[in-house]
Order: C-alpha cells, then sequence, then structure tokens
C-alpha cells in the first residue's frame, strides 16, 4: 500500500492511523479538521509550506515498514 499526492489525508490516515504523527511532525495539526476530509496532500502541505514530496517520502517509507 502506497500514498500519493493526490490521496486526501482522510484516505491516507484510513490507510495507517499511525500516518498522524507523521503530518504532526511537520506541524500539520489538520488532520481533524473538516479540510482533511476533502483536501489532498499536495494542497495540504501548499497551505502549510511543507514539501509534499518529503512528506510522502516519509508516509510511503512509514507503510512500507508496516
Amino acid at each position: 500500500m502506497q500514498a500519493a499526492k493526490t490521496n486526501t489525508i482522510r484516505e491516507i490516515l484510513l490507510m495507517d492511523a499511525g500516518t498522524a504523527p507523521l503530518f504532526m511532525g511537520y506541524g500539520m495539526f489538520c488532520i481533524g479538521c473538516p479540510g482533511a476530509q476533502q483536501e489532498t496532500l499536495e494542497e495540504a502541505c501548499a497551505a502549510h509550506g511543507v514539501d509534499a514530496d518529503e512528506l510522502l517520502v516519509g508516509i510511503n517509507k512509514y507503510l512500507a515498514e508496516k
């Protein structure tokens, strides 16, 4: 299972709730907000000034190790 920048934050959290600390580690505490239901990873990263590719690598590394 792998995440993509086009996945919503909700979709990624549903893949594995253990990804939540990865978002929070980048200052993205929006994981519980309504926007997380519709906002893609790429959109959320742009709004928070986070490198989407870097976060995605971390998320997919975490998912691969599960």
